[in-house]
């Protein structure tokens, strides 16, 4: 018998768009989204000139917009946001392909860079694993507050294939398939016996 696991990537993979961006615009409004992301131009294009790392500019977006916001506000605005705004991101191709995936047995797995607090609600709801970013938490004045890093290393690139190899032994499926559309996903495309390039576009 098969033994069949699906990796996809998560953002430009399943959704239209980054859902890191739109949870921001959600979140902080139109007029602060745009503030923020003139205030951080020059982390911003460091990190596309490959001057700093893409953790590092995203830690530099993720401070200026969420340092010091309490974990259960942030988190049931997330939830708020994946009810509200993520269905209407979803690529429908890509959601025929994991109905297909899941009638064939496969296991589904979500590599995502984005934080994991908006995704996984979904997640769940499909039967999916997830893999993906965790955002840093610590406590001030009794309360749990993100401190605006990442916990560990952004799960981008490389990141993608340690976390994958971490939670899962891949010599034991015989089908293994990676969906991705980005540079980023490379390593984890490479991974695949069956992979998919942007293949819902």
């Amino acid at each position: 018998m098969n033994k069949r696991i699906a990796f996809f990537d998560f953002d430009g993979t399943i959704t239209t768009k980054d859902t890191l961006l739109e949870f921001i615009r959600y979140d902080k409004g139109a007029p602060l989204f745009w503030l923020g992301f003139l205030l951080s131009a020059p982390w911003i294009l460091a990190y596309k000139l490959k001057v700093i790392s893409n953790q590092k500019g995203k830690e530099r977006v993720l401070s200026f917009f969420f340092k010091n916001r309490p974990l259960d506000d942030f988190q049931a605005s997330c939830d708020r946001f994946s009810s509200e705004m993520l269905p209407g991101l979803l690529r429908p191709k890509a959601l025929d392909e994991l109905k297909k995936l899941k009638e064939l047995g496969a296991e589904i797995v979500i590599v995502s860079a984005s934080p994991s607090n908006w995704i996984r609600k979904w997640a769940d709801s499909i039967g999916a694993s997830l893999i993906a970013t965790h955002l840093s938490v610590t406590t001030k004045k009794g309360r749990t507050v993100l401190t605006g890093s990442i916990e560990g290393a952004n799960c981008h690139g490389r990141e993608k294939v340690r976390r994958i190899q971490l939670n899962h032994q891949l010599d034991e499926y015989t089908e293994i398939y990676a969906y991705g559309d980005s540079s980023g996903d490379r390593p984890m495309l490479a991974l695949g016996k069956i992979a998919f390039y942007k293949p819902f576009r």
